[in-house]
């Protein structure tokens, strides 16, 4: 197996999670929060895609789908474009509200492909290219992938988690 596909089966475990933690929702189970300054679901959701999409893009120099594709006009939220949630307050955790879980899906599928696309140039040269200096030691461009895989891993692990809670409430 080539590292670029360990890297594109790690990044479609997360689609996979994810989905898990979403099917069959409603706007409201995907906005329940275990208390009031707790992650919903679809902030979760929404928020693992974001550093997917930025990140890889940056590494890929390409646009992000989130412009790209318009999936900033299509979630309607007041957000700068560029911001990918991290340091989000409690009330813009909660701004993020979608009707169903197919957006999220969608979104989140159309970054994983975009990140596939670019896996599949990955060679060990890239792996090694510094993409930040401003760290001790410099960011590699794989230290990045694995950054972004386990930042995501965490949040669909958090989704199922609250899917969980939501699921006993029942």
């Amino acid at each position: 197996m080539e590292t670029h596909e360990v890297l594109a089966d790690a990044f479609g475990r997360i689609v996979e999670d994810v989905e898990g933690a979403v099917d069959g929702l409603s706007a409201d189970d995907l906005a329940f929060r275990p208390d009031p300054d707790a992650n919903s679901i679809a902030w979760l959701t929404w928020h693992a895609a974001r550093v997917q999409g930025d990140h890889v893009a940056a590494l890929a120099g390409r646009q992000q789908a989130w412009t790209e594709l318009g999936f900033d006009q299509r979630f309607g939220l007041d957000l700068d474009p560029g911001d990918i949630g991290y340091g989000h307050t409690s009330e813009e955790v909660a701004a993020v509200r979608v009707e169903g879980p197919a957006l999220l899906m969608e979104y989140l599928r159309a970054v994983t492909d975009r990140t596939r696309e670019y896996l599949a140039t990955v060679d060990a040269a890239e792996l090694d290219r510094v993409v930040d200096r401003d760290w001790d030691p410099p960011v590699t461009a794989g230290v990045r992938l694995v950054s972004v895989i386990n930042d995501s891993t965490q949040h669909a692990g958090q989704a199922a988690y609250v899917r969980g809670l939501l699921d006993r409430r029942r």
